[in-house]
């Protein structure tokens, strides 16, 4: 794992540095955020829904392919991008869970991750940190989502700009490694 991340350094450090820039869009324009997340989550499922359509008609006729489960994906797709749209203030709610969960699991998962490097690499603390906040972030959207859509919103901006310095740090931290021959 340490050889991939020493490789892949660069990986990270686009990670970070696209969090941290969605932290800054997300302050300098919080109502907008939630729209456009809103809009872009109904977008992206018409559009997934349309091209699992075009997949199923593709399979039909052909021996051996089934083609029923795309049609259901399509179907189901394209609802939930029309109740997008019809609901946006139910969707911005039903988006945030799924963030929250989103930063519970990838925060368990760059702990366990931090875990299995701490022998290849110094301050893996800063791997386990951004796992605890994205954790702690993610459960503070769970327990309190009555504070507000838009005060969410600030709290996303936060944590994403927190967690990509840290991934930032970590990223540098592993080129340093891998320049140095121990992560490669």
């Amino acid at each position: 794992m340490s050889r991939l991340l020493g490789d892949k350094w660069w990986v990270l450090l686009l990670n970070g540095l696209g969090a941290i820039a969605f932290g800054i869009l997300a302050f300098a324009w919080p109502g907008a955020t939630l729209i456009v997340l809103v809009t872009l989550f109904g977008v992206y499922c018409i559009v997934d829904g349309v091209t699992a359509l075009m997949a199923a008609g593709a399979r039909v006729g052909q021996e051996g392919k089934s083609w029923g489960w795309m049609l259901f994906i399509g179907i189901v797709s394209i609802l939930a991008g029309v109740a997008t749209f019809a609901w946006p203030g139910l969707t911005a709610v039903v988006l945030l869970t799924l963030i929250a969960i989103w930063a519970i699991v990838r925060g368990v998962l760059e702990i366990t991750a931090a875990i299995q490097l701490r022998r290849s690499i110094d301050n893996e603390w800063m791997l386990v940190l951004a796992g605890v906040i994205s954790v702690a972030f993610g459960l503070a959207l769970l327990v309190w989502p009555g504070a507000g859509a838009l005060a969410l919103i600030l709290w996303i901006a936060a944590f994403a700009i927190v967690h990509g310095v840290l991934l930032t740090m970590v990223a540098f931290k592993v080129r340093r490694l891998a320049d140095a021959g121990i992560a490669s």
